[in-house]
Formats: structure tokens, C-alpha cells, sequence
């Protein structure tokens, strides 16, 4: 699957309900977090998947009705606690199989976050591993085989430069160096991700 672009951010074009890349996308980085964190908590992968489009069917409904106020939550500060509440609500209390639609369940999944916990340490890791794997898909075509192998086996595998070094025939400063121009690229692609108010 290509990847939309992200420019303007993401965060800010889900606001429109007609802009289906930006929907895309964003299900694209959240669907397999919620999956994921879903069937970590013992949930079969079929309803994990009914899980994740309960929860995006949830932040959709919400995005539409935020409108900016001053000294306010950002609205990429905003949509995270709505994702975020959404989740764990789902999770640690469980979704009906129906949703209502009234404005009581809205405002449930509005609530100010939950206090730092394992769920919420849980999410947090699970959306920055996905946003990971998709800023580097995106880029993985801008590279050489050899200058993304020195990235991929030293910050990824966790081997130390000498040994990739080795591996790959290079010498430990090209691993630096190219790990670097790999890393620059990929903090860019993240921070346009996450980019935006």
C-alpha cells in the first residue's frame, strides 16, 4: 500500500471528512496499534479488527466536532487523547457490540486522559512503532540496499558498527555516516507525520 503524503499534517486534514488519503492514512497507523494492543489483551483477531473500526468509527465522529479555543488543546494533542481514550476505554472497560451514537458515549471518550499506566504506556509504544513503520517504509526507496543495511543492522538490530561493518564489507565510518543520513531522514518523515497545530 503507498503511503499519502503527509504535508499539510495528517493530524489536521482528518478534520475533513472528504479527504479519504488522510483517512486512509490514518487508519493505516492506527488500525494495526489498536489490533495489536487488542489481541495483547486477549482478544481474538477478529474481534480485534471489529474493535479497531469501532474506535476510528469513535474518533471520527468526535474530530467533527472540535473547533479551536484559546489556550485549548492543540488539535494533534486533542485527537491523540480522543485515539487514546477511545482505546483504552475500549479495552479496559469493553465496547458494546452496538454502538449508540448519543452524546453520552461521546462525551465518555472525550474524558480527560487516563493517569499514566500500562495501558497507556502500552498505546504509547504501539503508536510510535507503527509510526516507525510507516515513516520507514516511505522512505526505504531513497536509500541503497547498503546504506539502509548499515542503518537497519545498527539501529534496528542492534548491532555495533564494527560488526556491520563487517557483515556489509564496509568500513565503520561509512556505517556511521550512513546510518546518520538514514536517521536525519527518518526524524523529518516522523515530524511530518506528527507535525501540524
Amino acid at each position: 500500500m503507498t503511503v499519502p503524503d503527509t504535508r499539510p499534517s495528517l493530524l489536521l486534514r482528518v478534520r475533513d471528512p472528504d479527504d479519504r488519503e488522510a483517512w486512509a492514512e490514518f487508519s493505516y497507523i492506527y488500525r494495526p496499534v489498536i489490533c495489536r494492543i487488542a489481541t495483547f489483551k486477549g482478544m481474538q483477531a477478529a474481534d480485534a479488527d471489529d474493535l479497531a473500526q469501532q474506535v476510528l468509527l469513535a474518533i471520527s465522529q468526535a474530530i467533527e466536532r472540535w473547533t479551536p479555543q484559546p489556550g485549548g488543546p492543540k488539535f494533534r494533542s486533542w485527537v491523540r487523547r480522543i485515539a487514546e481514550n477511545a482505546i483504552l476505554n475500549a479495552i479496559t472497560r469493553g465496547i458494546p457490540d452496538k454502538g449508540s451514537g448519543d452524546d453520552a458515549m461521546r462525551s465518555f471518550l472525550e474524558q480527560r486522559a487516563a493517569k499514566d499506566g500500562p495501558e497507556t504506556d502500552l498505546l504509547k509504544t504501539e503508536y510510535r512503532r507503527e509510526v516507525f513503520h510507516v515513516a520507514a517504509q516511505r522512505i526505504r526507496g531513497e536509500f541503497s540496499d547498503d546504506t539502509w543495511n548499515s542503518f537497519w543492522l545498527t539501529a534496528v538490530d542492534g548491532l555495533d558498527p564494527d560488526t556491520a561493518g563487517t557483515q556489509l564489507g564496509r568500513s565503520r565510518g561509512s556505517v556511521y555516516a550512513s546510518r546518520s543520513r538514514v536517521m536525519k531522514r527518518l526524524r523529518q518523515v516522523v515530524e511530518e507525520m506528527d507535525g501540524g497545530q
